[in-house]
């Protein structure tokens, strides 16, 4: 059964066994845990193919809802567009576990994709104090932006530079850190 599983999820991830849906727990055939289908769904989004990603992530939380799933839906939904149903899937996320920082940092920048950057700030500073997150240079690149829109050019470059200082690789922060410094040099 072991064997049967993985040669399955192997197909899934390949894209030859999903066609419209997983398969169900009806007798005989095999059903996949929240994870699998999450990590199905996460295959999917990677590859661009959004429409399967969303249909899994919303089966892996069918099984188990994790504020994992909830976020990596709203991300999906986001890539589409779909901005008010990505805020809702993240405030779900939040709702399971609010100590999840991804959550609330996507919700800042989906804020910000809709013009509403003052909606996004508390999001973004809760973010910076949530205890269970890998990417708190994000949320310093976002506040960022926002204050780089609003012409605080010291916070701007302060919030980029905590940035770097957790990920001296980030690209992103780099850029604005640079064209804000030329930006300056400038003036």
């Amino acid at each position: 059964m072991r064997a049967m599983r993985a040669g399955l999820l192997l197909l899934a991830w390949a894209g030859l066994l999903i066609t419209s849906g997983m398969p169900s727990s009806r007798a005989g055939e095999p059903t996949f845990t929240a994870e699998e289908l999450f990590a199905l769904a996460y295959q999917f989004h990677q590859a661009g193919d959004l429409d399967r990603a969303i249909r899994l992530y919303r089966r892996s939380i069918l099984v188990r809802p994790t504020a994992q799933a909830h976020t990596f839906l709203g991300w999906a939904l986001s890539h589409q567009g779909r901005l008010d149903e990505a805020i809702e899937e993240c405030r779900r996320a939040i709702a399971l576990d609010p100590n999840f920082g991804n959550p609330w940092n996507d919700i800042g920048v989906y804020y910000i994709e809709q013009g509403r950057p003052e909606d996004a700030i508390p999001y973004l500073e809760q973010a910076l104090e949530s205890p269970d997150y890998c990417c708190y240079f994000f949320p310093h690149t976002n506040l960022g932006r926002i204050y780089l829109a609003r012409g605080e050019y010291l916070r701007a470059r302060a919030a980029f530079e905590r940035a770097l200082e957790i990920e001296p690789q980030y690209e992103v922060a780099r850029l604005y850190l640079a064209m804000l410094r030329q930006f300056l040099r400038e003036m």
